[in-house]
């Protein structure tokens, strides 16, 4: 609960069980970090971090401790402006290894994990013009992973097939919309074959390319999103076992939500607010309520957007969370081995990552409005359950007004219009507390303006 001296109202952000998030722990990185993914490089069974820093033609590698805590970064050459980077084991090692997308080398970054923390020098394979979105997955079938790369210059996917051996086939390329941005892989159509969304930054659309399971795909559809989509994820929003589609609008400062069909194709966009021009999405559920919830960077006003899913599609609106300067990418897992989820952000202009260690506490997911009054300027608020319905009511001291109000909350969540109390001048704390032994709750209130207190016995209704 939050009372405004000079503004005319309390807000009220109702609890559930979600983890809060620490104040972000900063590490170095190189110039401009673009992008991040997780896994665990060592394999100590801790989470560690890749980033792609774009103007120091490299990835940084951040060894995880298990506690949260980081090591400092050792870094390795990419090619030129790395902008995207994701992990799989590629050559069935089961050591973890990278593949990174440079813009303007117009090829990917394939590096070897040890499995010490360490890897190979890179070996690259050309991809369309201006590649700037990779993502793994076994697109045909023979239990090696495959490569998709959105090439932002040409209006094209690329899709390298891996061999057993941690190489790569030449590029079959399929077109997108205009400009593509980001690329996701999942199956859309229950068909066990992995299929590929595309965010087209130019086109305010998302195509998708079903895969025919030999590493083929189908021609595009598309689906219009909101203006100049920038990122894509998929998650099953609504709890029917069919994938949907998660897309931050760069050029409206929303989220759209598309809902799959499971047959491969998505009903019409739902938009969100966000933060101001969101640059990327990552989904998990953060409030163990088993239903998905996403996060959101917000490049332009340097924050994070949490939006809490309710398990039918439809998501609350936004919480936020500060970050460094421009943050550019975010993934989610336990850092800290709490069974909480925790959340890393690349802060593009400050040249650092964040880290959010999730809290084991409840934290506030919805914001309602009560209204003290013009002129009331509520100066504190108390709690208990004023009429015996088991539901938490509050009281609010409106110095400006010379009164109290009490708010009773209905069993929806929802709460009263204001029932006023007149008390002596300027009242400026309240309490409660069952002063007269009747197990009914009662309010005490300390009056600034005249010396005084008042105590006002409730009548348990």
């Amino acid at each position: 609960f939050v009372a405004y001296d000079g503004i005319d109202y309390v807000d009220v952000l109702v609890t559930d069980d979600i983890g809060s998030f620490s104040h972000d722990n900063k590490y170095s990185t190189g110039g401009w970090p673009k992008s991040v993914a997780l896994g665990d490089f060592n394999n100590d069974t801790q989470l560690d971090i890749v980033i792609a820093n774009k103007y120091d033609n490299t990835v940084s590698i951040l060894l995880g401790y298990g506690n949260g805590c980081f090591t400092n970064k050792t870094t390795y050459s990419t090619g030129s402006q790395p902008w995207s980077v994701a992990v799989g084991d590629f050559n069935n090692d089961t050591n973890l290894d990278i593949v990174v997308a440079n813009l303007h080398g117009n090829t990917v970054s394939v590096l070897i994990g040890y499995g010490n923390g360490s890897f190979a020098n890179q070996t690259k394979y050309s991809t369309g013009s201006g590649p700037i979105s990779v993502a793994v997955g076994d697109f045909n079938n023979d239990t090696n992973l495959d490569i998709v790369v959105a090439s932002w210059g040409d209006n094209t996917v690329s899709i390298l097939l891996g061999y057993a051996d941690g190489s790569f086939a030449n590029l079959t390329i399929y077109s997108t919309g205009s400009e593509p941005y980001s690329v996701a892989v999942g199956d859309f159509n229950n068909d066990t074959n992995l299929d590929i969304v595309v965010a087209n930054f130019g086109g305010n659309t998302v195509s998708n390319l079903l895969g025919y399971g030999n590493g083929s795909f189908a021609n595009q559809t598309t689906y219009s999103t909101g203006a100049a989509p920038k990122f894509v994820a998929v998650g099953d929003f609504n709890n029917d076992t069919l994938l949907d589609i998660a897309v931050a609008n760069n050029g409206d400062n929303t989220v759209s939500i598309l809902l799959g069909y499971g047959d491969g194709s998505f009903a019409n966009q739902t938009k969100y607010s966000t933060g101001s021009t969101p640059t990327a999405v990552a989904i998990d559920d953060f409030n163990n309520d088993n239903r998905l919830d996403i996060v959101v960077t917000n490049w332009n006003d340097n924050t994070m957007s949490i939006l809490l899913g309710y398990g039918n599609g439809v998501f609350a609106n936004q919480m936020t969370y500060s970050t460094g300067y421009s943050p550019s990418s975010v993934a989610v897992d336990d850092f800290n081995n709490d069974t909480r989820l925790d959340i890393v952000v690349t802060n593009n202009n400050e040249q650092s990552v964040s880290i959010y260690l999730g809290y084991p506490n409840e934290e506030f997911f919805k914001q309602m409005r009560l209204i003290t009054g013009n002129g009331s300027q509520p100066k504190s608020f108390a709690i208990g359950d004023f009429n015996n319905d088991n539901e938490m009511d509050i009281a609010v001291a409106n110095s400006g007004n010379n009164n109290i109000g009490v708010f009773l909350r209905h069993d929806n969540g929802s709460f009263s219009n204001q029932m006023a109390y007149a008390t002596d001048s300027s009242p400026w704390s309240v309490a409660v507390g069952d002063f007269n032994n009747d197990t009914l709750l009662d309010i005490v209130v300390a009056n600034l303006g005249s010396n005084n207190v008042g105590v006002f016995l409730g009548r348990g209704n």
